[in-house]
């Protein structure tokens, strides 16, 4: 799942969601340093800080979905697709799962051409292939070139011990 923020206190938005999807029965399994970028695709405000989280649930995509919207709307989301945004939570893939509905594409459509997401997914996530391509965390990085204009800002934060 991805997170970011480019309004106010980025990075407080981007830890209080993972705060968030956790209580509403997703359980954050290990989560990225933080990252910032500039907005992709024309998007209007300030630079993003940006995470992803390892995730699991037992939730459907589509439940999954209905609950992320509903943290971001509690968050103060109001603005649409290239809007500045409080948070921004993708699923950004749920295992090897390929959906293409009128609400829901897995994995996302432009998983592998946003550097924001692809460096901290290989940092919490070494071994991922996309599962519609197959192609590695790595492959899909080298194909974006050499100046991704993403940076790292924090270190990897600590993920609490669950109990079973």
């Amino acid at each position: 799942m991805g997170l970011g923020s480019n309004l106010g206190r980025r990075e407080r938005w981007v830890l209080r969601a993972w705060r968030l999807v956790e209580a509403v029965g997703v359980r954050v399994t290990a989560f990225s340093s933080l990252y910032e970028s500039e907005p992709a695709e024309g998007a209007d405000g300030g630079a993003f800080v940006n995470a992803v989280a390892e995730v699991r649930t037992l939730l459907c995509p589509e439940d999954l979905l209905n609950r992320l919207k509903t943290i971001e709307k509690s968050m103060g989301r109001t603005g649409g697709h290239n809007r500045p945004r409080e948070i921004d939570i993708d699923i950004l893939c749920l295992g090897d799962a390929v959906v293409d509905t009128a609400g829901l594409s897995l994995p996302h459509p432009r998983l592998g051409g946003r550097a924001f997401v692809l460096l901290p997914l290989q940092e919490i996530a070494p071994g991922f292939r996309c599962p519609l391509t197959g192609r590695s965390i790595e492959r899909l990085i080298e194909s974006l070139g050499a100046d991704t204009g993403v940076t790292r800002v924090s270190g990897r934060h600590m993920i609490p011990v669950h109990s079973p």
